[in-house]
């Protein structure tokens, strides 16, 4: 079978790169040819035959000539349409699998495969994995900026909200672009052409579904971990939080909580805008952005891990690292992180933004050891689908 993967980063630059290029690796292996479509950058890892890429949008750098057309070539890209035709031509691909394309390669590239297919009568699927939830939200998180709310205004395709609410960077001209590129496409029908959604959670299932277009393309597939042996760490005595210290992702909540309980030793492991608070706190010891073995020794030592997330998250690898490495998780009762965790077993969840409740569980988990001890034994019997397991049934979509 041949699989073209495109996604406007062809290098690793988040989750859905992550994601496609695992995959990517994987379908490799079992002799289906897969190629590349994006943004030519000067890291790109991946690519196709026919050397065809659009030319990289820097919203944060670049020529001030260039920022003059970005409002535009965010809605409609004819070059990726052009650039998109050559791959098609030259690869002749069985399925289209779309990641993050929105705002650089925008959906013109749906049009162009809808094009492809019908001059050449070429079957070609097109599947799309939703990372986030930017179809049915221009700023893809269900998150005002400004009042740091979670928002479903804009669900129904009632995208004016968004202008409304300053959603995109607190900026009414970027919210205004956004408000429009989601009422155009949705006008236009174009998400009506893809075969199959793949949604990460039944949390965004469910906001997906309340666009009719998507109702009956939408399946759940929970993101896949690496494959991991299964083995039994001595605890060393200390609460864990790995990720991004912002206000969205809990970490004041978890700061107010940590303050009140001086005698439980905390490490957090990352970066970002609150670093300086942390670094305030005596039991809060900030070693900084972690990967690799120093990561997973982390959370294998650790006697329980804490995702207080205050943002939508829909499966956050957080938890399913921990527990796959056999920790236990206290977790956010928030989007799709109730799905990750069989309270009462693998762990806990306390009121997002609650800081009284999560101290309450922080406190309970922590003088529990026995509990904490049963949580992370049942963590290790816990199974996630690997990449193998995830590409199986990827390619039950892909041939339908």
């Amino acid at each position: 079978m041949k699989i073209l993967m495109i996604n406007k980063f062809l290098y690793p630059n988040g989750g859905s790169e992550t994601y496609m290029l695992k995959l990517g690796e994987y379908l490799t292996s079992q002799r289906h040819e897969v190629q590349y479509f994006g943004m030519e950058h000067k890291d790109r890892c991946v690519g196709n035959r026919a050397e065809s890429y659009t030319s990289n949008m820097d919203f944060h750098g670049g020529s001030r000539l260039s920022k003059l057309t970005y409002p535009i070539k965010t809605i409609y890209s004819r070059e990726a349409r052009i650039q998109l035709r050559k791959v098609l031509d030259d690869f002749q691909p069985d399925v289209c699998h779309l990641n993050n394309f929105n705002y650089q390669l925008t959906p013109s590239v749906i049009l162009e495969i809808v094009q492809w297919r019908k001059k050449t009568e070429h079957n070609c699927r097109i599947i799309f994995t939703a990372h986030d939830s930017q179809l049915i939200c221009p700023n893809h998180m269900l998150n005002n900026p400004i009042s740091h709310e979670n928002c479903e205004k804009c669900l129904g395709c009632h995208f004016i909200n968004c202008m409304k609410g300053k959603c995109i960077h607190g900026s009414r001209a970027k919210s205004a672009i956004g408000m429009l590129e989601a009422m155009y496409w949705n006008a236009r029908g174009t998400y009506k052409y893809i075969d199959t959604i793949i949604c990460c959670s039944y949390f965004l299932k469910r906001k997906m579904d309340t666009n009719p277009v998507f109702k009956e393309k939408t399946v759940v597939l929970h993101n896949f971990v690496d494959p991991i042996k299964s083995e039994r760490i001595n605890k060393k005595g200390y609460v864990l939080y790995f990720g991004r210290f912002s206000r969205e992702k809990g970490i004041e909540t978890l700061i107010k909580a940590c303050e009140k309980l001086p005698d439980i030793p905390f490490i957090f492991a990352g970066s970002g805008p609150l670093e300086d608070t942390i670094d305030k706190l005596s039991n809060i010891k900030n070693v900084g952005f972690q990967s690799g073995e120093s990561l997973k020794r982390l959370i294998q030592e650790a006697s329980f891990s804490v995702c207080p997330s205050e943002c939508y998250e829909n499966c956050p690898f957080s938890i399913l690292e921990s527990q796959a490495y056999g920790t236990p998780v206290l977790g956010a009762d928030i989007g799709g992180i109730p799905e990750l965790i069989m309270e009462g077993q693998t762990g806990e969840l306390f009121e997002s933004g609650n800081a009284d409740d999560l101290k309450q569980k922080l406190i309970g988990m922590w003088l529990d050891k026995e509990k904490t001890t049963m949580y992370s034994e049942n963590c290790l019997e816990q199974k996630w689908d690997t990449v193998e397991e995830y590409g199986q049934k990827l390619l039950k979509i892909y041939n339908v």
